[in-house]
């Protein structure tokens, strides 16, 4: 990571210069904020930071560090049953193995959503989707990273072939769920990923019309590691 030196000017730069997906299509998105310019701090493999100013309404200039993302999806897997294929994989940022939705970033170049949620589905869980619908797009984490995830239901679902990638992956594990369980799950600190319950309350909405799809205690697959 390259540091700002000390008194270093941000780079000038206009806000219709750098519009970002997904905001609000009102006049003013920004509520009368203004980006006033941006340098590049530190540019990995899946993300990069940037140091940004801005000017609030009444012209107080601020900084902030922001990490740019190129986006991600996350994938729902709804069997028959009133259940979903869930992965839990080591996160080591949390130092946890974390209950989650298949998922992945958006990490090749032109590649529609959609393909990236089917080929994901299809390498974490072993899963293929005949259908696959949009249930809609959250923000990770918006007080510091532009994020955005675009959350998918699968269903008719039939087994394809895992392609672990990392080692993380490679031990990953799969546990099935019932939608009807969600947030006891979540009151017991059993699924704690957000994004992944969004996407498990908007497709139980989707499946149910808001109700839970099938009653009864959750279920729980565990798979050998691969």
């Amino acid at each position: 990571m390259t540091p700002l030196s000390e008194g270093e000017p941000l780079e000038a730069e206009s806000l219709e210069a750098m519009p970002s997906e997904g905001e609000p299509s009102e006049a003013d998105p920004l509520q009368g904020f203004r980006r006033l310019g941006g340098r590049p701090r530190f540019e990995g493999r899946l993300f990069a930071v940037e140091t940004v100013a801005y000017a609030d309404p009444d012209g107080h200039e601020i900084t902030r560090d922001v990490v740019r993302h190129p986006g991600a999806v996350s994938v729902v897997a709804a069997h028959g049953d009133g259940t979903v294929t869930l992965v839990r994989q080591v996160r080591v940022a949390v130092a946890a193995a974390v209950l989650e939705a298949p998922a992945g970033t958006r990490d090749v170049d032109g590649e529609p959503p959609e393909v990236t949620a089917r080929r994901e589905l299809e390498e974490e869980a072993g899963l293929r989707a005949a259908r696959l619908e949009r249930l809609g797009s959250v923000y990770n984490s918006p007080g510091y990273t532009d994020q955005r995830t675009i959350l998918y239901l699968a269903t008719d679902l039939t087994p394809g072939e895992t392609q672990p990638s990392g080692a993380e992956e490679r031990w990953m594990t799969t546990e099935r769920i019932a939608l009807c369980d969600v947030e006891r799950l979540v009151a017991d600190g059993r699924l704690l990923d957000a994004t992944t319950i969004a996407g498990l309350l908007l497709a139980r909405h989707a499946l149910g019309h808001g109700k839970p799809v099938q009653e009864g205690s959750a279920v729980s697959v565990q798979e050998a590691p691969r």
